[in-house]
């Protein structure tokens, strides 16, 4: 069974826990989505069909961002701390983004590596990538192109990003949840305890297990660090569910 869990708010806007939609679908089990689920924002649509978490977002940011038009009120020029970026030349467009996570997540026999695109979602419907710009490729340039919040878009304007998502941690806090992955196990910010973490304090797969504020009888969970590989190392911890985009 999953761990109980408590509601935890770590700062964020307190209208957004309110305006997320969580509903049951026609295939449900008579069970309600797990509380923790409301932290995403209302830019997600939540619900439980199957025995999965399916998750619906338009995969656009709820901050502002170069990668916006310049005509869109959302555009604000780039900001941030890199002397190095360079917008690249894709604007955010919306997308029809469903992603469906098991309730009840499980370590896998054998692991997965994750796909190059969306590998997970963050708690304003915002997909998660791997630490990949292509396949086996670093992101060593392509962070660069990274906006004030840590995100860009792709050829299709799918916005995403590939590491700590600035907004959000800045917004709940270093320490707060910042996400799922497909497996349905939980992605944190980069402190813990009140200390830093790096990839070095992780296992493998760039996590671990112990009690978390939304999880008190421990889950396993990944950590977004500054370093390589960022938010996921050799694959998912779990059996991960499914993409549609």
């Amino acid at each position: 069974m999953m761990p109980g869990i408590t509601r935890a708010y770590h700062g964020w806007p307190l209208v957004l826990f309110l305006a997320c939609t969580a509903s049951t679908g026609p295939d449900d089990d008579n069970t309600q989505v797990p509380d923790v689920f409301t932290n995403f924002t209302s830019d997600v649509t939540v619900s439980l069909e199957g025995g999965f978490v399916v998750l619906r977002s338009k995969g656009v940011p709820n901050h502002n961002s170069p990668y916006f038009q310049t005509s869109d009120p959302r555009y604000e020029a780039y900001n941030g701390t890199n002397p190095n970026f360079m917008l690249n030349p894709n604007r955010i467009a919306e997308q029809n983004l469903v992603l469906r996570i098991t309730v009840t997540p499980t370590v896998a026999t054998t692991a997965q590596p994750t796909p190059l695109g969306p590998i997970g979602m963050a708690l304003n419907g915002v997909p998660i990538f791997n630490q990949y710009a292509g396949p086996q490729q670093p992101l060593t340039r392509e962070i660069d192109s990274f906006d004030q919040y840590n995100g860009h878009p792709q050829q299709s304007g799918m916005y995403h990003y590939h590491v700590e998502p600035l907004f959000i941690t800045q917004t709940r806090g270093k320490s707060g949840l910042v996400g799922f992955l497909l497996d349905g196990y939980p992605v944190y910010g980069p402190v813990e305890d009140g200390g830093a973490l790096l990839s070095a304090d992780l296992d493998a797969f760039h996590g671990h297990e112990h009690a978390t504020v939304e999880y008190p009888q421990a889950i396993y969970h990944y950590h977004v660090t500054p370093d390589v590989p960022y938010i996921n190392g050799s694959g998912f911890t779990g059996n991960p569910g499914t993409v549609v985009q």
